[in-house]
């Protein structure tokens, strides 16, 4: 008796050991592969800054030429009519190297002077496919930023709704609550959408708390609302994302006006939802297109 306790206690033993290795060499792995993913991340976060310093820089003025310099004043230049209506040229778009690199990348979103500057994955097959990966498709506990099915860029819905894992490392949307501070956002107004085919700045206009709601319950549904096709429809949004506002932004929107919205999970209640709301108040660079 004593001799087979003795051989389960270091079956027992060896399974425990067994197990930790296993455990231990999955979190190694998971671990390279988080690693892996961010350095990937970096370098299209760097090359797109260059891309946006060469857009931004002045033109070089041309070289000093050796010819002697005529000392009669030159005839002015007319400059040519502006024309009406006319639109800036397009230019290349910094995030063209991850566009290429993941056609499930919908854009990029980045709150200036905040951690928060990843790319947005779109699949209306699964939405959730990358609730639990990376950029590149393995397996990665932060996940992804996630654009709702129900948003569209091509054609532009009134709102676009973003989901994104509140991580107590302060990754994807783990700062986001930060803007329940309000001189938070007085630093931090500006969010910035790059799409395939333009820049779309933002402006915040309310940060609320709310939850995800039983169907069965008549309350007001942030996560439902992608389309307003009426006044009506509009006002019910707009009306309810001041009331529920921490604070008061002072921004205002009309019917027609755009939204992108910011949702990470909150631990206030069940279900709960922290939710950063912006309208869409200018255009920026409109962007050549991009051969796959």
């Amino acid at each position: 008796m004593k001799n087979f306790r003795k051989l389960l206690s270091v079956l027992l033993a060896i399974i425990a050991v067994g197990c930790l290795v296993v455990a231990l060499i999955f979190a190694v792995h998971q671990y390279t592969d988080y690693i892996h993913s961010e350095e990937t991340l970096d370098e299209f976060r760097a090359s797109a800054e260059v891309v946006k310093e060469e857009s931004s820089a002045p033109e070089q003025s041309e070289a000093p030429s050796s010819e002697p310099v005529s000392t009669k004043s030159p005839e002015p230049a007319e400059s040519p009519a502006p024309t009406p209506g006319s639109t800036p040229e397009p230019v290349a778009n910094p995030y063209l190297d991850s566009f290429l690199a993941n056609s499930d990348m919908a854009a990029w979103l980045q709150i200036p002077d905040t951690n928060i500057d990843y790319p947005v994955m779109w699949t209306p097959r699964d939405e959730e496919y990358y609730l639990r990966r990376g950029f590149d498709g393995s397996d990665n506990k932060n996940g992804c930023l996630i654009l709702d099915t129900d948003s569209c860029l091509d054609p532009l819905t009134t709102n676009l709704i973003i989901h994104g894992h509140n991580m107590k490392s302060g990754t994807m949307f783990g700062h986001l609550d930060d803007y329940e501070d309000e001189a938070f956002y007085q630093e931090h107004k500006a969010i910035i959408l790059y799409t395939r085919e333009c820049q779309r700045n933002y402006e915040v206009i309310a940060v609320f708390r709310s939850q995800v709601y039983k169907k069965t319950d008549s309350v007001f549904k942030f996560y439902k609302f992608f389309q307003a096709d009426t006044p009506e429809e509009f006002d019910d949004f707009y009306e309810n994302i001041k009331a529920l506002s921490l604070y008061d932004t002072g921004v205002t929107a009309e019917f027609g006006d755009h939204f992108i919205t910011l949702s990470t999970c909150s631990y206030h209640v069940e279900q709960g939802r922290f939710v950063v709301v912006a309208k869409e108040v200018e255009s920026g660079d409109s962007y050549l297109p991009i051969q796959e």
